[in-house]
């Protein structure tokens, strides 16, 4: 938080984002793989004389190209957690920037898992007097396994209140 010495200690803090395997150093050998691929299949039909087909292949990297800009444009999506002793705060960020947040006591909140036998958890929700907040959505299982256990740590710290440790 701030350097506020009476500002409350977080207890808990995470950022969570769309995982992406291919970096932009990937995406360029990738694109290039591709734009090579197709400018030498599209040059052998053009020597063939069937030279629409060229296009078709420059058409085809366009496409991929396209792709993978609009994946990576939905990266731009992320949740983010805070949790002190007086407050919960779950902020979303959609990959349009439209920003959502939610607020609550974590004294009143609980996390709910939907868990299924063979796969593990599959959804997170925070729960506050009937209202459901879908939380970990970018998350597979084992991190929302992983993830739940820390939160719902963090949430019963806030609920036992701030330690009573006594110096010597």
């Amino acid at each position: 938080m701030d350097n506020d010495p009476n500002s409350e200690p977080t207890l808990f803090s995470a950022v969570m984002t769309p995982h992406r395997s291919l970096g932009r150093n990937g995406f360029v050998i990738v694109m290039l793989m591709v734009a090579s691929v197709s400018f030498v299949s599209g040059l052998v039909f053009l020597l063939a004389g069937a030279w629409p087909i060229t296009g078709m292949f420059g058409l085809d990297v366009a496409l991929i190209y396209w792709a993978f800009r609009a994946n990576y444009r939905a990266a731009r999506a992320h949740e983010q957690i805070v949790v002190t002793p007086t407050e919960l705060m779950f902020r979303q960020v959609s990959a349009k920037g439209v920003v959502t947040e939610w607020r609550c006591n974590p004294l009143w909140v609980r996390l709910d898992r939907t868990v299924d036998e063979d796969f593990g958890v599959q959804k997170l929700h925070l729960v506050s007097r009937g209202e459901w907040v879908p939380i970990g959505g970018f998350l597979g299982p084992d991190e929302k396994e992983s993830f739940g256990n820390a939160l719902q740590a963090a949430i019963a710290a806030a609920k036992r209140g701030p330690d009573r440790t006594v110096l010597a």
